[in-house]
């Protein structure tokens, strides 16, 4: 089967970033994607000015390529900050403004899927009251999401890299996806699996996908060691891939890796013309 046969999007939060935002769905265009996504790419304000969003709209149409994915609000990404939704005070109040500010972008250019990243740990905060503060925010997130007929994606990260996460393993997102999806009654939340995280994380990957495809609404990948393009690690990709698609995966696979030191645009050899 091999990579021929999956659908790749690209992420303009970590490709392209040598380029201003505005020209990073073009260049994704001209180095052969039709679809992009983004981490929410104004990281100091959940509620940017109309004007923003009406740039980047245009700059994603003008390019003629489909938005598939968008993270809501999650603080400073890249940056020491892991989402915003369980973090008591300020940042879950900027998580909640940008709430309906995201889920409207995203429905304007017809994207279907939305990233709610957790948040980290916060000392002195009992992880249960964060709990159910992120249960709280999930719920309106995922309320807003099928309101423009959107899935809201629930995201393991690596423990190395993100110490203060909270979900650093496939179980640990599965059962947040489903305390929301018995919280709503909705069933529209579902699991990102990035196999570079879950991979960092030493998980059995064939048993994550085995286990868990049916309930994944997206996947990300990045070779490992190095989160570079696949080839620069040793993940067998092409091998988890098929896998996946076997297990009854159709959907996007975003490519969420560093080009390493070339630009983004020679980031894609492995790719099959």
């Amino acid at each position: 089967m091999g990579f021929a046969e999956q659908r790749f999007n690209v992420n303009l939060s970590i490709l392209f970033t040598e380029l201003p935002l505005l020209e990073r769905p073009a260049a994704a265009a001209a180095a052969g994607f039709t679809a992009v996504e983004l981490w929410w790419p104004w990281v100091d304000s959940p509620t940017p000015e109309q004007s923003e969003l009406d740039a980047l709209k245009g700059a994603i149409e003008d390019a003629g390529v489909r938005l598939t994915g968008l993270n809501f609000y999650a603080g400073q990404l890249p940056g020491p900050d892991r989402g915003a939704l369980s973090v008591p005070g300020e940042e879950s109040e900027r998580f909640r403004a940008n709430i309906d500010v995201a889920a409207s972008f995203a429905a304007s250019l017809g994207c279907r899927a939305l990233n709610a990243l957790y948040g980290n740990r916060v000392d002195g905060v009992d992880p249960a009251e964060q709990d159910a503060l992120a249960l709280e925010n999930l719920v309106l997130a995922a309320r807003a999401a099928d309101r423009i007929g959107a899935i809201l994606l629930i995201e393991a990260l690596n423990k190395p890299e993100s110490p203060l996460y909270p979900l650093v393993s496939a179980p640990a997102a599965i059962g947040v996806v489903d305390k929301v999806n018995a919280a709503t009654g909705i069933g529209n939340a579902k699991f990102l699996m990035d196999l570079y995280h879950l991979s960092m994380n030493g998980e059995d990957l064939p048993a994550v996908i085995e286990r868990y495809a049916a309930r994944t609404g997206h996947v990300q990948i990045a070779d490992n060691p190095g989160r570079g393009a696949p080839g620069t690690g040793s993940l067998p990709l092409e091998d988890l891939l098929d896998r996946l698609k076997k297990a009854g995966y159709d959907g996007w696979i975003g490519l969420e890796y560093k080009p390493g030191d070339r630009p983004s645009a020679e980031a894609f050899d492995w790719l099959p013309r």
